[in-house]
């Protein structure tokens, strides 16, 4: 009776002693910290791995520190050239600071995802069409530095923004395509009149040339002939002496002699 009277006085007293351990360890793994409140108050930020809490005095709030993946859902956009876009993004964030995170904000996911969705409505409202779909490197540089400054204060580090999609109505599209096709054909024009310039430019230095001397003409009259010689074609070529041209330059337009 004596025994079991021990045991019935020692077993709800190991009871006791196991339920304030279970509630007093905690284990926290290598990239989770635990921000420790004591009566309310903040106490320090503990782990990784085995930490004590004294059961209903201390409260622990876990915090993961690996890098988040926040998908910003799609924002309708007007571009500065008043062209009305659909526009999503992806955010890449960690936290560094565990106080911070859990005290200066309620929800740092929620705030951090409401803030990439303004910030990326305003940023991208300040550019043209023709910028978001040509220097996009540089406007995700530009929302990162803006979203890291902002969430500095809750203890978050935004490392990187990508913009995925932007999506045009497909009026837009045939614009653009129409536009494309005009630059195209105005690129072309000029450099078909670049290379007129350039031929002519050439011709000319090259008529100089022969005009220096009356027989660098000759033997380019009698190449042309050879030429046309060699070709396979019908067409009768009389020959045109160059001293004639000479005598008829000679000749007064009235057919009177000096």
């Amino acid at each position: 009776m004596d025994m079991l009277g021990s045991l019935a006085f020692y077993i709800p007293a190991f009871v006791l002693i196991l339920l304030f351990l279970t509630a007093a360890i905690k284990v926290l793994r290598e990239y989770e910290r635990g921000v420790v409140f004591t009566l309310g108050r903040f106490t320090g930020v503990k782990g990784p791995g085995l930490i004590l809490l004294v059961p209903y005095v201390q409260q622990m709030v876990r915090m993961d520190l690996r890098t988040v993946v926040l998908d910003v859902p799609t924002q309708d956009v007007i571009s500065r050239d008043n062209v009305s876009v659909r526009v999503s993004a992806v955010i890449y964030f960690r936290v560094i600071d565990p106080e911070r995170a859990t005290i200066q904000v309620e929800n740092f996911m929620q705030a951090t995802s409401e803030l990439a969705q303004t910030t990326l409505r305003s940023v991208l409202g300040k550019h043209e069409l023709d910028d978001m779909l040509a220097e996009r490197d540089k406007l995700n540089a530009d929302i990162q530095k803006i979203l890291d400054a902002q969430t500095d204060a809750w203890g978050i580090k935004v490392a990187n923004v990508e913009i995925k999609h932007v999506d045009i109505d497909e009026s837009m599209v045939r614009a653009i395509a129409r536009q494309a096709e005009a630059e195209r054909e105005r690129r072309a024009k000029i450099i078909n009149a670049e290379g007129e310039q350039q031929a002519a430019q050439k011709l000319l230095e090259a008529a100089e040339i022969l005009g220096q001397r009356p027989e660098a003409m000759q033997l380019r009259y009698l190449s042309t002939l050879n030429v046309i010689a060699n070709e396979r074609s019908s067409t009768i070529v009389f020959p045109f002496p160059m001293d004639l041209k000479d005598f008829l330059k000679a000749v007064p337009r009235g057919g009177k002699e000096d």
